[in-house]
């Protein structure tokens, strides 16, 4: 899970319009909580168009985000189990993601089984 700092509401609708421009190859799944009229749960879903595997695709998990303030409510399972499915949907293969250690427990609870070793080069 990681965290997700405020936002102005012209640099989320600028995103927000980007990001609806790319779909369905990034989709991003959020909960909104409509008393509060907030997103409070969020994941991205990018899906990679793939040579190998008989030009099959794999969709990767990014920016798992729930609100401190509603944690603990399986909100996160929630959204990682709706990507999960549109992966599926999309005909993907695999669905991967990248989480510190800390965080395995939480996503082996949705299903995922730790596999291989990742790798980063940062800018």
């Amino acid at each position: 899970l990681t965290t997700a700092p405020p936002l102005s509401l012209a640099d989320f609708t600028s995103r927000l319009d980007l990001l609806a421009s790319l779909a369905p190859t990034h989709t991003v799944f959020v909960i909104h909580d409509t008393a509060a009229d907030q997103v409070v749960a969020a994941c991205s879903v990018l899906i990679e168009f793939k040579f190998a595997r008989g030009m099959g695709k794999c969709a990767h998990i990014e920016d798992v985000v729930v609100d401190e303030s509603y944690r603990g409510k399986s909100l996160g399972k929630k959204v990682i189990g709706e990507a999960v499915r549109f992966a599926g949907e999309e005909g993907c293969y695999k669905v991967i993601l990248d989480c510190e250690e800390k965080n395995v427990p939480f996503y082996e609870k949705c299903g995922f089984k730790k596999k291989e070793i990742q790798m980063a080069h940062y800018f």
